[in-house]
């Protein structure tokens, strides 16, 4: 990794940020273990000796960012061209083309452990744990495009950021599609179709059909995830599984 990417990467909160939320969590522990642990292990199916390993790379993966790619795009480089006449000296602008590097990040807390949680239901709990598997993914898949279309449509570029989407949005259309096609046919684990298809969709929404809007962000570094653990990627899925156990 060159001194470049190590200057950009493993700082996406200041430490302070960080530190605070710490020692949050530190303090709220035994609520927050006991509800994310009913969460992954009950709802999901998560194994229980993996919930220790989810919920610390959510938290400290929220730090580190895997540089992935790096992209040059052109940009406008204004200068001033000095003309001396009669003694008296003109500054006249000029444009010229030169090129800006964007380093393209995998947040491992807000991209990479979400993702990881939904290709081991995708790939295990659903065959294992639904009765009709193929109907399950289906539902995922509906879930999953309209999602990332809704969220697709509401992202916005924001220069020298990144894209941004309305917070409410993700975890909403994730949670009332969810209700409107888990009990198709056979009723499959809405918990499961929630956050595969609200995780997922919001990636592909957000981030990867933006790609193509990255040279307009002026960005030195692009994070996939974000600020990690509470980017939308990583809260889109809990938070539709607690609108779903609200409205069922």
């Amino acid at each position: 990794m060159s001194s470049a990417y190590r200057r950009l990467v493993f700082r996406p909160i200041s430490m302070l940020y960080f530190t605070i939320l710490l020692l949050w969590l530190l303090m709220l522990m035994p609520l927050v273990s006991l509800f994310l642990r009913e969460i992954f292990i009950r709802f999901l199916g998560l194994p229980p000796e993996l919930f220790l390993v989810v919920l610390l790379l959510s938290l400290l993966g929220s730090f580190v960012n895997i540089p992935i790619a790096e992209l040059e795009s052109p940009q406008p480089v204004y200068t001033y061209k000095e003309v001396s006449f009669f003694g008296v000296t003109w500054y006249i602008p000029q444009v010229e083309m030169g090129w800006r590097k964007t380093v393209i990040a995998l947040n491992v807390g807000g991209a990479l452990v979400p993702l990881l949680i939904s290709l081991y239901l995708l790939l295990h709990a659903i065959p294992a744990g639904e009765p009709h598997p193929v109907l399950a993914y289906v539902k995922v898949l509906i879930v999953l495009l309209t999602v990332s279309f809704v969220v697709h449509r509401a992202s916005r570029v924001v220069r020298g950021l990144g894209i941004a989407t309305p917070a409410f949005i993700p975890p909403t259309i994730t949670a009332l599609t969810t209700l409107l096609v888990y009990q198709l046919g056979v009723p499959s684990n809405p918990m499961r179709i929630a956050y595969i298809g609200g995780t997922l969709g919001t990636l592909i929404g957000a981030d990867l059909l933006n790609l193509h809007r990255i040279p307009r962000l002026g960005a030195p570094l692009v994070s996939i995830g974000g600020a990690g653990t509470f980017d939308g990627i990583y809260t889109t899925g809990l938070i539709s599984i607690i609108l779903i156990l609200l409205l069922l």
